[in-house]
């Protein structure tokens, strides 16, 4: 029976193998949460200023139980604290020597944050190296990526096949599978890229949303097979930026339960100690936005207060947890710890003698001692796997593994658990399970394309927001994985799905998300989204002209190849009355310098389709859809399948491929171009209209294609947009004319504002005539 569970593991490898090189394998069922942790007597309750907070002190001592493996338990060995102790420092060191071999990084958090992040991955979290894209492992952000050393060091001790010994000492060098920033488009276990303060935090309440949606969609009372966590570690450059704010607001306002973010309270930015620009309360910040929140004291070396702070977190359901982990950034560092100094560059060959020397690291660079080896390679439980068909057992499983990390086989022991339950799953509850399935592995269902609706010329003219409704509406009921919302815009981009309620805390299975005046948190939260699981399609909708306020989230989603679908409203002059400071102007061509972004302008029903159609095939590219606010009649010539193209002729009298002008529009102008080539056939001329929705499109097509198009003798060429006409020489050439606009707009009513500013047919036939 847990053939087909293995095949969908296999399958979501595949997805990945060609970029990433990943080999796939088989894991197990039981979770760490299902396993109590020591009672510590230091837990308690204190009142810090009005608010109540919870506070570890940092006065634990002596050895503790600890947490490892996530299958059914016989026995609970102690942890030698000493050993842990050499375990961090291992990591520490890690970052250190690679830092120091590229004279380049950030050594400071990776040594003040190793004892938080070894007993996450050592202890807590469940994932399978040799499958990082297991679909119900748990989930690390590292939103402060500045301090990537840290995830590379915990990513190669458990054993994940990306980064491997020489791969640190190859960090930040060319073709490295270890870059300055975590990028998970190169690193095989990095869930999202980050680096851009801020955006990690976003990103992973997005990946916790997608947990609680895809729980409450799927699970059963005989069936839990959604459960996993989100953690993540952020600092204080993280908690500055607004986008951290707006993120962190919406998580508490969704009761996010298994999301567990730690806040590295170190003090020290680039410019110095925070004091000099950051002294707010971010704990009771936090309480405010309904967040739960620990304090502890001693994040250097209060390994038991870091374990207790986690059960207390897990133990806490309604709402997500912020643990506050005050830590010394370089730690261990006897000149340099506590000060920016060990921020942003390596510490220098005496300052790493002088740190060995103080944590009594006689070791070579990037060695891991023998003792952390067998720490980390030896199984703390006896696991016994009670699984249908008796699959797997760890001894088995150890005897092939290539890696001396025990994660790997307990990694595989917890996947093939997790198939094993999948594939009852599929018995008991087939529908859900074809659902469940298209979002883990992205596979779309058969036909969905056909739900997309058609046009005619006969069809009512209607703005492209309203028919990107439409289109929204008919992909949500074909489409497992599709969900979004807007930011406090919904009824204005249109982008309510109508079949479906909002998701909120208490009904976190619906699929209309309510982001609030949020643009920034909400493009990232969507990057999130799109980055939990391939068949999870997320769209988010605004005033085209507030990209602005979502720009660095946007290149993100780009840079990580996280297919979001921004809905963009309002797109140009169009728009009218509200004036300059809501009409769009330099938007289009900014986003067509974007790489691996597809700007798309559809001009009809059609097009929109069409635009819609590639946005869900492109799945490792974000899409922006330009959408009028003004109505727009359905145009003849229009089609899907010329969308798909980027740039097509939509009509032509002309003949041999050699017309006296060819006019291109795009978008809502594309009609004006069509008035205009009426009016100069009248007069004999042969004109092509070309529909140019998308650059990028254009660009991927053969040249042979191009030639049909936009032939190189034909250079009497006009293009009109109602944008800046900057970068449209590309497509006129020299010898051509582009219509558009060069400042910033006015309010008036659209039509008077389209006359005023010359994007007229009028315009369009002069120029032509200009040039032909």
């Amino acid at each position: 029976m847990a053939s087909s569970s293995v095949t969908l593991s296999q399958a979501i490898l595949s997805r990945s193998v060609s970029r990433h090189g990943s080999s796939s394998s088989t894991n197990s069922q039981l979770s760490p949460s299902s396993l109590s942790l020591p009672t510590f007597s230091g837990l308690k309750s204190t009142t810090a200023t009005s608010f109540r907070r919870r506070i570890i002190p940092s006065a634990a001592a002596g050895r503790h139980s600890a947490i490892r493996a996530s299958a059914a338990v016989e026995t609970l060995e102690k942890t030698d604290n000493a050993l842990v102790e050499k375990s961090v420092n291992t990591i520490r060191f890690l970052a250190i020597d690679a830092v120091e071999k590229a004279n380049s990084g950030h050594p400071g958090l990776p040594m003040g944050c190793a004892p938080m992040g070894h007993i996450l991955y050592d202890e807590i979290m469940r994932y399978n190296p040799k499958n990082p894209y297991w679909f119900n492992r748990d989930r690390f952000v590292l939103s402060a990526g500045h301090g990537c050393m840290l995830q590379y060091a915990l990513l190669h001790l458990a054993g994940y096949d990306a980064v491997r010994e020489e791969d640190l000492k190859s960090f930040r060098q060319w073709g490295s599978k270890t870059p300055g920033h975590p990028e998970n488009f190169e690193t095989p276990g990095v869930e999202v890229t980050t680096g851009p303060l801020g955006q990690g935090i976003a990103n992973a309440v997005g990946l916790a949303l997608s947990e609680k949606h895809l729980a409450a969609r799927f699970n059963k009372p005989d069936a839990e097979i959604v459960d996993h966590y989100t953690y993540c570690i952020l600092g204080d450059g993280c908690q500055m930026e607004g986008i951290s704010q707006e993120a962190a607001s919406l998580a508490g306002h969704w009761g996010l339960g298994k999301l567990i973010a730690f806040y590295d309270d170190n003090h020290i930015s680039i410019d110095g100690d925070t004091e000099i620009a950051f002294t707010e309360d971010v704990a009771a910040r936090y309480e405010a936005l309904g967040w739960h929140v620990i304090w502890v004291k001693n994040g250097n070396t209060g390994y038991d207060e870091i374990r207790a702070a986690i059960k207390e977190a897990k133990a806490v359901t309604d709402k997500p947890t912020l643990i506050k982990v005050t830590t010394t950034i370089g730690f261990g560092s006897p000149n340099k710890s506590n000060s920016y100094s060990v921020h942003g560059s390596a510490l220098g060959a005496k300052e790493v003698e002088a740190t060995r020397q103080n944590l009594g690291w006689p070791y070579e660079p990037f060695h891991v001692p023998e003792e952390v080896k067998r720490y980390y390679s030896v199984p703390v439980f006896q696991i016994h796997l009670n699984i249908i068909g008796n699959l797997l057992t760890i001894g088995a499983l150890a005897t092939s593994c290539s890696h001396w990390s025990r994660h790997v086989p307990e990694g595989a022991a917890l996947e093939a658990g997790w198939n094993t339950k999948f594939a009852e799953y599929q018995k008991k509850y087939p529908e859900e399970a074809a659902d469940l399935k298209s979002i883990i592995t992205g596979e779309l269902p058969a036909d969905w394309e056909k739900a997309l609706p058609t046009y005619t010329p006969e069809s009512p003219a209607d703005a492209t927001r309203n028919l990107s409704q439409q289109n929204l509406n008919a992909l949500a009921k074909v489409l497992p994985g599709f969900l979004g919302g807007s930011a406090d815009l919904a009824s204005s981009n249109m982008t309510l799905m109508k079949m479906f309620g909002d998701f909120q805390k208490s009904t976190p299975e619906e699929r209309n998300i309510r982001f609030g005046v949020r643009e920034h948190g909400m493009g990232a939260i969507c990057n999130g989204i799109a980055l939990h699981s391939p068949g999870l399609i997320p769209y988010c909708a605004t005033f085209f002209v507030f990209t602005d306020y979502m720009r660095a989230a946007i290149r993100i989603s780009a840079l990580a190849e996280s297919r979001v679908i921004y809905v963009m409203t309002h797109d140009s002059i169009g728009l009218g009355e509200d004036g300059p400071t809501h009409q769009p102007i330099e938007h289009l061509a900014s986003f067509r310098a974007m790489p691996n972004v597809l700007m798309l302008r559809p001009a009809d029903g059609n097009e929109t389709a069409g635009a819609y159609r590639v946005a869900i095939l492109k799945n490792k590219t974000p899409s922006i859809l330009a959408l009028s606010r003004q109505k727009l009649p359905q145009l003849a010539g229009t089609s899907v399948e010329g969308t798909a193209k980027g740039g097509y002729t939509i009509s032509d009298n002309s003949s041999g491929n050699k017309p006296d002008v060819i006019l291109i529009g795009t978008g809502s102008e594309l009609e004006i171009a069509v008035k205009a080539a009426d009016e100069l056939r009248k007069e004999g001329k042969a004109v092509r209209v070309v529909s140019f929705v998308s650059w990028e499109l254009f660009d991927e097509q053969s040249a042979e294609y191009k030639e049909s198009v936009l032939p190189a003798a034909v250079t009497a060429r006009v293009s009109i947009e109602a944008g800046t006409t900057f970068g449209w020489e590309k497509i006129v050439g020299s010898k051509g004319k582009a219509i558009g606009i060069d400042r910033f707009g006015a309010s008036a009513p659209a039509g008077k504002i389209y006359k005023e500013f010359g994007i007229t047919a009028e315009a369009v036939i002069a120029a032509a005539k200009q040039v032909s």
